[in-house]
């Protein structure tokens, strides 16, 4: 399946620290397993090679790039005269917000705490590979779905920290109980507005505001998430002394943020995806 697309750029996409689970195969191959399927995606400029069916692309892939929405639109309504983050956009445009699942997210965010992006996605590939359902792919190599809320309810601390998961793995035994016990449902918080998704998210044992916020984002697709980690504090003192205009990018301050952060990330190094 070959679509040619404007601001889609998959090694920003998978060097944003959204998606824990894309990953670089060659000099112009990446793959993805995300809501049970595999793919491989080519880049060439703007054109873009998917592996799959084109009925998969439709049905899975098209809604999980979000390629309804024109992220130009964004990058024109940068203040002209805010230099930093006209620099941010045009570094960072093929950026898109990822449509991904719920559970994933919960569980992924809570172990990004304090954590680095390589270390994170070794955790969690971990993770799959031990609790995850095998399938295969149309090269009938084997990849792992993620561990399903039932799955993961049963795994005992122990067992979460020979994933190297530390002390995140008393919250994931919590987090995985109330999910189960349906005392935060999945069905009510796909329903909610941002502050009420973030609220109830806050109830999870692990997850704080900036993990809420990464939730609602990435997961929820409520645009106006705005994850706050020490990199983002540091850039906003830097070049705003904390007076951010916030209310300028309302209704995608969550795409900002994500110009930020990657231009922070890699604005002066060489990316190794």
């Amino acid at each position: 399946m070959k679509i040619k697309q404007a601001n889609f750029n998959i090694e920003q996409i998978c060097n944003s620290g959204q998606c824990f689970r894309m990953n670089k195969i060659d000099d112009v191959t990446y793959r993805v397993i995300a809501k049970g399927h595999y793919l491989e995606i080519v880049q060439n400029g703007e054109e873009i090679e998917f592996f799959c069916t084109e009925e998969e692309f439709h049905s899975i892939w098209y809604p999980y790039f979000d390629f309804d929405t024109c992220y130009g639109d964004f990058i024109k309504n940068i203040d002209k005269n805010d230099l930093y983050l006209q620099q941010a956009g045009t570094f960072g445009d093929g950026i898109r917000i990822l449509r991904q699942d719920l559970w994933e997210m919960i569980v992924t965010f809570i172990i990004s705490q304090q954590n680095n992006i390589k270390r994170i996605k070794k955790c969690v590939e971990t993770l799959c590979e031990k609790y995850g359902e095998v399938k295969q792919n149309e090269k009938g190599e084997n990849y792992y779905c993620f561990p399903t809320v039932e799955v993961l309810s049963k795994v005992s601390e122990e067992e979460f920290r020979e994933c190297n998961l530390g002390y995140r793995s008393k919250y994931l035994v919590k987090t995985s109980e109330m999910v189960l016990q349906k005392k935060i449902d999945f069905d009510e918080i796909l329903k909610m507005d941002f502050a009420s998704a973030k609220k109830e998210l806050l109830k999870l044992v692990g997850v704080g505001e900036k993990v809420a916020d990464c939730i609602c984002l990435f997961a929820l697709h409520h645009m106006d998430g705005f994850p706050m980690d020490t990199h983002m504090i540091q850039v906003l003192e830097r070049e705003y002394h904390n007076q951010f205009p916030y209310e300028k990018y309302q209704g995608y301050l969550g795409v900002i943020q994500q110009y930020i952060f990657y231009y922070d990330l890699w604005g002066n190094k060489n990316i190794d995806g």
